[in-house]
């Protein structure tokens, strides 16, 4: 059995993973209030950019906190088709959730049907990611961590999806986006905790990129992404502020004599 370290590197991982997690929910949040408060194609484009916001930020998540996997008596690579796919996973499942929900007349069949939907999808673009990794053994898993995993990931992405429905203010979406960022990474964990690793030794180079060779370089991308989507919607005027600059420049009618 080999020793596994989920925070080789310490608590950088687990904290930039974290606040990864939380740009990308606050930033998805924020896309969501626009999309409700807009009709048409501007509900389209805020809802696609809310969805490609949390997935992206779920993913980066996920492999900057891997940057800290290792397991000893063992080399790690990635199998890269694999790991493009989660990411894809990841996107393509949270849009349909927060579709689900801008789009649905029944909120609440909607919230329920896209949180679990979600929920899997998230937790179908963890265990992805994890069969992409290359090792020198087996890897199992704990069946009882793993379940635990799932639920935190549907309950999670239950609870984004209502926080975009009901949460309007900045402050809400900031403390709304630290508890998701919280629960994402505690699903994480958990599924990692799930992780067993029978060591076979062998002189074998392995297939794949490493960490350094392929992750670090897209997470960047990715985080980048992030950062630059989040300017431009906090630069973005509100539907409410587009209305009072509208009638601010709507002329004055002087009263008739």
């Amino acid at each position: 059995m080999g020793h596994l370290d989920h925070a080789s590197f310490g608590w950088l991982t687990p904290t930039l993973s974290y606040v990864m997690a939380c740009i990308g929910a606050a930033l998805g949040l924020r896309c969501t209030v626009r999309a409700l408060g807009t009709t048409g194609r501007a509900r389209r484009n805020w809802l696609l950019t809310a969805a490609s916001a949390i997935g992206t930020g779920i993913w980066t998540m996920h492999f900057v906190a891997m940057l800290g996997f290792s397991v000893s008596g063992t080399d790690i690579r990635y199998d890269v088709p694999l790991t493009i796919l989660s990411l894809l996973v990841a996107v393509v499942v949270v849009c349909a959730g927060v579709f689900a929900v801008g789009y649905s007349r029944d909120r609440t069949r909607a919230l329920l049907l896209g949180g679990l939907t979600t929920g899997l999808g998230v937790a179908s673009m963890h265990y992805l990611g994890m069969a992409a990794v290359r090792l020198h053994g087996d890897v199992t898993y704990d069946p009882v961590l793993v379940g635990i995993s799932v639920l935190i990931a549907v309950l999670a992405a239950t609870a984004a999806l209502w926080a975009g429905l009901n949460i309007k203010s900045p402050i809400a979406v900031t403390v709304a986006s630290l508890v998701m960022g919280a629960a994402v990474s505690s699903m994480h964990y958990t599924g990692m905790f799930a992780v067993r690793v029978h060591v076979t030794p062998s002189g074998q180079v392995l297939p794949g990129a490493t960490a350094m060779q392929f992750i670090f370089p897209l997470a960047v991308g990715l985080g980048s992404y992030l950062f630059i989507t989040s300017a431009f919607v906090a630069l973005s005027p509100t539907a409410g502020e587009r209305e009072a600059s509208a009638s601010a420049q709507r002329p004055v009618q002087s009263p008739a004599r």
